[in-house]
């Protein structure tokens, strides 16, 4: 158990949060959530002791291990794979030194016998005997292959990297679990691994997450960072949002009684119940469920931006054909042979095992890269936008301010319009005199995505749109392209999005793309079995 009393914590002026008074139990995921810029990740640090708090403390149960996940993908280079996971429990690796230490003495002391039998005796308590073989499990079900076991972490990609910090976190059964944004970088196998290890998880799990499929999966509470307030609410992502809009729309209605507000939260909470019921940690929480009230349900004070694509013109029949597209860089075959035709009003997810593959074909589709075979031909009536992966240049050394950015990719030049269209995309006040260069990922992505609204495009090209965004955005994010008239073709590791978006999915292989004619959440199952039976 983690508990904290009367925090609270002040960067300067700045207030983030105070009098938070939390008790985090066993056998329960807890989901931070907040805006950009609320404090999640600080708050984490906080539990984890890495950063001091203005005022009160942070508790935690005797002999309780903490494990965090760690963010340095750099930390562990001169460690070998298998060992640097290993390293997520640090007295057993000091115990597994000091043993060895002993053991290679040349003369072997009558201390030392003790000594090493209290060693053993602690080593086989913590498992000790089989945490080679845990740490290879770990890494195998987040997709690490038993090759790369015994090399040095400097030797892997950095998605592998990413994975092997994970398993080092999730190795050895911690107590208490603090996860900052596990699933970044991770492929959608990964994630559904993950999702299944912290539902049979018995132990404490805080984890910040922008991923809602993700957070309604895993978590049976949130805790939300909202006007220097942390609040704990029972159920996971969906339950909060929803529940909390309703409560919100109740509390206003003035001409209705309360008695008919709270009965319809009330049949809101038991179909929810009922529904939670289906999950491996539901019991508990359907208990918890039933017992809410319409005190007990916040009234949402989040702030969702307006994105709606719409097309100046529509599309012909013929919209893309893509034929033999093969590309080499330094010296790796990045593309091979890659062919498939678009049709109007397709939503195509782009998936592969390599991310660089997917924004390669998206930079040639664009002509920003020649390919070094093969051809694509975009229709005539087509018009295309584009938001890449890497939008950095768009933003670097740019003195301009917000409206004069924006007003470089709009027909309507006025201030009024471009205040107007910022607006909605919550940029007001100060915020549209800032420059272009100094703004924080998620208001660049925003931008890009202004920059795409005013484009009128009739085909959107997105690779990877809900990275640096928050939940809000995301969400607004997915309604937008869900209404779209036009053609989408996206890559994205957010798996709500992908299922609720795409009508197709185009797996780009090591040689030429397979299509798949069913949904995200089937794809991924699929998916999933074939590796789970490569691995046995």
């Amino acid at each position: 158990m983690i508990t904290t009393q009367d925090l609270s914590l002040n960067f300067g002026n700045k207030k983030l949060f105070e009098e938070v008074n939390i008790k985090f139990t066993p056998g329960n995921c807890y989901g931070v959530i907040g805006a950009n810029g609320a404090g999640k990740s600080t708050f984490l640090k906080i539990l984890s002791g890495e950063i001091e708090p203005t005022t009160g403390q942070v508790s935690i149960g005797s002999r309780m291990r903490m494990s965090v996940l760690k963010q340095d993908h750099f930390q562990y280079d001169d460690e070998q794979v298998l060992q640097t996971v290993m390293l997520g429990n640090e007295r057993l690796m000091t115990v597994i030194k000091e043993k060895d230490a002993i053991y290679a003495k040349g003369e072997f002391s009558e201390e030392d016998g003790i000594r090493a039998a209290e060693l053993e005796s602690e080593f086989a308590e913590m498992g000790g005997w089989e945490a080679e073989s845990e740490a290879a499990t770990l890494l195998s079900g987040l997709g690490v292959s038993e090759e790369l076991h015994q090399k040095n972490m400097s030797e892997l990609k950095d998605k592998d990297k990413v994975k092997v910090l994970l398993a080092q976190a999730l190795f050895g059964q911690p107590d208490i679990l603090l996860l900052d944004e596990p699933t970044n970088h991770l492929d959608v196998i990964a994630i559904k691994w993950l999702e299944n290890f912290l539902l049979d998880f018995d132990k404490t799990v805080i984890v910040v997450s922008h991923d809602r499929h993700f957070l309604n999966q895993v978590c049976t509470h949130m805790v939300d960072i909202d006007f220097r307030k942390v609040s704990l609410y029972v159920g996971n992502y969906d339950f909060w949002k929803k529940s909390s809009e309703l409560a919100l729309t109740l509390r206003s209605n003035e001409n209705k009684k309360r008695e008919d507000k709270a009965k319809e939260l009330e049949a809101f909470i038991r179909r929810f119940s009922a529904n939670a019921s289906k999950s491996k940690q539901a019991t508990a929480r359907k208990k918890q469920l039933e017992k809410l009230t319409l005190d007990d349900i916040p009234a949402s004070t989040r702030k969702y931006p307006y994105i709606k694509y719409d097309q100046e013109r529509e599309a012909g029949d013929i919209l893309l054909e893509v034929k033999g597209l093969t590309k080499e860089i330094n010296g790796e075959k990045i593309l091979d042979d890659v062919s498939f035709e678009v049709q109007k009003g397709d939503k195509i997810l782009l998936v592969s095992n390599s991310e660089l593959a997917i924004s390669t074909l998206f930079e040639i589709l664009m002509g920003h890269v020649e390919p070094d075979d093969g051809s694509y031909r975009w229709g005539v009536t087509t018009s295309q936008s584009y938001i890449p992966k890497d939008f950095n240049d768009f933003f670097e050394g740019c003195d301009l301010n917000l409206i004069d950015w924006l007003r470089q990719f709009s027909e309507d030049q006025s201030e009024n319009f471009i205040r107007g269209f910022l607006g909605r995309m919550l940029f007001s006040g100060e915020d549209t005199k800032k420059q272009a260069k100094v703004l924080s990922g998620g208001e660049k992505v925003r931008c890009m995505l202004s920059r795409m609204m005013l484009q009128n495009a009739n085909v959107l090209l997105l690779d990877q749109p809900t990275n640096h965004l928050d939940l809000e955005s995301i969400t607004s994010l997915n309604n937008g392209l869900i209404e779209f008239k036009g053609t989408v073709l996206f890559a994205t590791h957010d798996l709500e999005f992908a299922e609720t978006v795409s009508t197709r999915i185009v797996e780009v292989g090591n040689k030429g793309v397979t299509f798949h004619d069913v949904s995200f959440g089937q794809y991924v199952e699929t998916r999933g079995a074939e590796l789970a039976q490569m691995q046995s």
